[in-house]
């Protein structure tokens, strides 16, 4: 049963998507953590939800209005906070706000949640189509692709943003093309889990990479891969226990984070025991 599943075409569709998706969030989702900003995707998200609903209301698709939503506000948010000198969290308080009181007050004037409103915001990605499937490879190609190019100028602004400045490196510049990054791998995600938990799919399997301790591009190694493992399983379990798809992503990357404090604690109290005996051995002699 579990290899038979895999012949249908929406779940062929669901699962290119899907890694296609953890991909690309585990890679924006390690700067913003190394940035401190781990709650920004939270912001984007909601920022989008705001654009979803403009869209809705309006009759016009509510992805492109949630791409144009979502980009404006982020890049108007860091020129303010550039501008202004306000700090990353009270911008991200600024963005989360806005966008849910937008969209909160436009279901009002409509009259209630929609079908697509409500998929939106929980994810749907088993309903996933050819056509969303293409633009989601596209766009995570780009944004890889970018990524990929500027990866060390953003370590250099992530671990020192004045010295990168005085470097020479254009940080104002890449400040606005990092976060526009972030707001199109968000607004790409929300097939996949939806607006509330896209977020967790961001930041928890990079927390969850940073705990091995390893250098820079084995931690995005092991941030991908858990965040890849989380999707094909989650996507598999949630359709073999009819379950939502999107909880069940971000659930087995919750276990694995915790998965990973409990094996990290014991084996640090083993080691730390051992290396008593080892001490008190020593001192017997």
């Amino acid at each position: 049963m579990l290899f038979e599943i895999f012949q249908y075409g929406f779940m062929q569709r669901a699962l290119i998507s899907g890694i296609a998706v953890a991909i690309s969030c585990s890679v924006i989702g390690l700067f913003l953590v190394l940035r401190r900003q781990s709650l920004y995707g939270d912001a984007l998200s909601h920022v989008a939800f705001g654009g979803i609903a403009i869209g809705l209301f309006a009759n016009i698709s509510p992805i492109w209005m949630a791409f144009i939503v979502s980009i404006s506000a982020s890049l108007g948010i860091t020129k303010l906070r550039q501008s202004t000198k306000i700090q990353a969290d009270s911008a991200v308080a600024v963005l989360l706000s806005s966008g849910l009181a937008i969209g909160v007050v436009l279901i009002g004037l409509a009259g209630g949640f929609s079908l697509d409103l409500y998929s939106f915001l929980f994810g749907s990605i088993l309903l996933i189509s050819s056509q969303d499937q293409t633009m989601i490879l596209i766009i995570t190609a780009i944004v890889l692709v970018i990524m990929y190019k500027i990866y060390r100028k953003l370590m250099y602004i992530a671990f020192d943003e004045e010295q990168a400045n005085v470097s020479g490196i254009d940080v104002t510049k890449l400040n606005y093309l990092f976060i526009v990054l972030a707001s199109v791998t968000v607004i790409t995600s929300l097939r996949l889990v939806g607006v509330l938990l896209i977020s967790s799919l961001i930041v928890i399997p990079n927390i969850t990479a940073v705990m091995f301790g390893k250098g820079f591009k084995k931690t995005a190694l092991i941030s991908i891969i858990i965040a890849v493992l989380s999707v094909i399983a989650g996507i598999v379990i949630s359709y073999i226990m009819n379950l939502a798809p999107g909880g069940t992503i971000v659930i087995i990357s919750v276990a694995g984070y915790l998965t990973t404090i409990i094996t990290k604690y014991i084996f640090n109290r083993i080691n730390g025991t051992s290396i008593k005996m080892r001490l008190e051995k020593t001192s017997s002699k």
